[in-house]
């Protein structure tokens, strides 16, 4: 029998975010997060969190703790040197997908290390399907698959081509780079969730978006989002299974 919650779609829009402001970090969160707790907004489907960070020039995350969560980093301009207890260390720029296991304990700093320019970058944490897995770290660049155009494998559980790997066999996250005027079905699945990183467009069900909003679906089938016909948009889609 279906559910009170099936073919809904969900609207929220960049304004109505939760907002950390301070002197060297500007952040908006999609979900509860630190000190911003709203017992009715924790997560969509699997997704726990989904930060939009802009990070100053030469600050950023001093070295801290993570336990059992698959985080996913995503950058939109400039770079983020990541470090970790595991010996694992890269610059992550944007087109490079990166995905950091917890598992029963890693502490790991991402810093902007430029000097002059400031880094933006959406954060992503899903739970894994298992605990207390030995911490893992990868990376990708999938520049190549997103210039072909349409929605690439960003992070998936379920064995993509072109994909980094994550921990968790009901979620796959998606993202495109489109080109103005450039249409994508979302994925049909129990949960989607749409963030509009940059550009703008249209999504069948919920009208005009712009950068920062977002989009949760909940069995709504397929609707299709067109970008803007002048900016184009990127976008990144998590479609979930739980």
């Amino acid at each position: 029998m279906p559910t009170q919650n099936e073919g809904l779609i969900e609207v929220k829009k960049a304004a109505d975010r939760f907002d950390t402001s301070i002197d060297w970090l500007k952040s908006k969160h999609s979900f509860s997060f630190g000190e911003h707790s709203d017992p009715q907004n924790t997560h969509h489907g699997l997704l726990l969190v989904s930060n939009d960070d802009i990070v100053d020039a030469n600050t950023g995350f001093q070295t801290h703790p993570h336990r059992d969560m698959e985080i996913v980093t995503w950058v939109l301009d400039g770079e983020v040197e990541h470090k970790d207890s595991q010996g694992n260390k890269g610059i992550i720029y944007p087109g490079l997908a990166q995905r950091m296991s917890a598992g029963r304990g890693i502490w790991h700093s991402e810093i902007n290390p430029s000097k002059d320019k400031a880094v933006h970058l959406v954060q992503m944490w899903v739970h894994p399907d298992t605990e207390s897995i030995n911490p893992s770290y990868e990376q990708l660049d999938i520049n190549a698959e997103l210039a072909k155009g349409g929605l690439v494998p960003i992070a998936s559980g379920q064995g993509h081509n072109a994909a980094i790997s994550i921990r968790q066999k009901n979620a796959v996250l998606w993202g495109g780079r489109l080109k103005p005027g450039e249409t994508v079905k979302m994925p049909d699945a129990r949960f989607t969730h749409l963030y509009v990183a940059l550009g703008a467009g249209q999504l069948e069900g919920a009208g005009e978006l712009h950068q920062g909003d977002a989009v949760r679906l909940t069995a709504a089938g397929s609707p299709r989002f067109t970008a803007d016909t002048l900016q184009g948009a990127e976008v990144l889609v998590w479609s979930m299974a739980a």
